[in-house]
């Protein structure tokens, strides 16, 4: 009994203490920036557009993982077209591939184009709901694409 008691403390003081990873884009920013030199720290001027960057793409992502699903079938298909295209927009610019970048928001723009033809299908509730993640889609490529274009110079 005293050895059942005894493990069970021990599973209940290593649960308590473990602790849940991180996976945000912010915090990655956050400690790479604290944790450099001095010297590092005056040539990081920027990190106020950096982490402004990394905001809009948490957001990107969080948007993909939220989108409603609708009841109009081909809408719901080009809306995951549209999702796959936006998971390879960040990952090219993840991985800095410029060429991949330029393929996944053609193809963004493509599903977009049939998205905005599918949605004159659905009720003006579903409608609004679709409005307000494409134009939150949008907005956020749209300074991602800002921020590239500013550091490029």
């Amino acid at each position: 009994m005293k050895r059942l008691f005894f493990y069970g403390i021990i599973l209940i003081i290593t649960s308590c203490a473990t602790e849940k990873p991180n996976f945000s884009p912010l915090s990655a920013s956050f400690y790479s920036e604290s944790k450099g030199s001095d010297s590092d720290r005056s040539t990081k001027n920027n990190i106020d557009i950096s982490i402004k960057g990394n905001v809009n793409a948490s957001e990107i992502s969080n948007l993909i993982a939220t989108f409603p699903n609708f009841k109009n079938n081909a809408l719901n298909n080009e809306i995951t077209t549209l999702k796959y295209s936006l998971q390879n927009y960040l990952y090219a610019i993840d991985i800095n591939n410029p060429s991949g970048k330029k393929k996944a928001i053609r193809d963004f723009e493509k599903s977009y184009k049939k998205i905005q033809q599918l949605r004159k299908n659905i009720d003006t509730d579903d409608n609004e709901v679709l409005n307000r993640y494409l134009v939150r889609l949008k907005t956020n490529i749209s300074v991602i694409e800002d921020y590239i274009k500013e550091n490029q110079n």
